[in-house]
């Protein structure tokens, strides 16, 4: 009994305990931890002399949050504001002087140049990324969208030359076949994806209601 005498001063002693940083993910998120795990071609046994599939995936994963795709183009001269086309206006057109390549505006949808020979995922894979393990509801995927700054003139002409285009955090919620498109929300201000009484968007926003 003697033995498990706790000391007088135990206090003192956890004060002086030095804990390392904690590897928990300690931030409340709306995505799976496995919509953030890069794809992998690597089998699952490991070869001798080959990296573990679990440290490639790390590496991986800290290797692409380094990349942002607004600095990537802005590295190749490409203004993100300029991809999509916007309504004509003879009335301001830009000098000869002023415009770097030419001084016809941008009126060809980013769609028509879009390729997915390299794409790791199809887009089902993508979705399906948002599905737990035991859990029936789909969760959102995160990802970055070219969106415009103002939700309501977006809304309402999405080619007005007053809009502001910038690649902004999103979650995504579905994928239509038909259209080829994808369905995303915004993030907050916690980079989580909630509705306007504050619930997270499960199953593509689908409801009882619609």
């Amino acid at each position: 009994v003697t033995k498990l005498k706790m000391p007088g001063n135990f206090r003192s002693l956890l004060d002086q305990q030095m804990v390392g940083p904690s590897t928990e993910a300690l931030t409340e998120s709306d995505f799976p931890v496995q919509s953030f795990k890069p794809k992998v071609q690597m089998p699952f046994k490991r070869i001798p002399g080959q990296n573990p599939r679990k440290v490639e995936e790390e590496r991986r994963r800290r290797l692409y949050l380094t990349f942002d795709i607004a600095e990537l183009l802005a590295s190749k001269g490409i203004d993100s504001n300029q991809l999509m086309p916007r309504h004509y206006d003879p009335d301001n057109i830009p000098p000869i002087e002023e415009t770097k390549d030419s001084v016809f505006p941008i009126y060809l949808p980013l769609k028509v140049f879009d390729n997915d020979e390299y794409d790791c995922r199809t887009p089902e894979e993508w979705i399906s990324l948002g599905l737990e393990p035991g859990s029936s509801d789909r969760k959102p995927v995160p990802g970055k969208a070219l969106l415009p700054t103002d939700d309501v003139l977006g809304h309402e002409d999405p080619k007005s030359q007053e809009l502001i285009y910038e690649w902004i955090d999103v979650g995504v919620l579905d994928y239509d076949k038909e259209t080829e498109l994808y369905l995303v929300h915004k993030m907050d201000k916690k980079g989580l994806v909630r509705d306007e009484e504050g619930r997270p968007i499960l199953n593509g926003g689908i409801t009882r209601e619609g």
